[in-house]
């Protein structure tokens, strides 16, 4: 599991960094379509580490629930 996580990791590491990468490319190019690219890798680069961390989150949070047992069922 915990190679699964590093590589997990490694892949949204790359990916943020093509997606900064894109960013500063689309913002320098002079075409008519660079503007909507650009916003769309910008929209991205923030939308992309939210979602993860919203995902990492709610997976710990449901990972304890189901550990739970306090003996409180009477």
């Amino acid at each position: 599991m915990e190679k699964l996580k590093r590589i997990f990791a490694l892949i949204g590491a790359i990916l943020l960094m093509a997606l900064y990468g894109s960013t500063l490319i689309f913002a320098l190019l002079d075409s008519p379509a660079a503007s909507s690219l650009l916003s769309a890798s910008i929209a991205a680069t923030v939308l992309v580490p939210v979602l993860l961390y919203a995902y990492i989150l709610i997976a710990r949070i449901l990972k304890h629930r189901g550990n739970d047992n306090d003996g409180s069922d009477i």
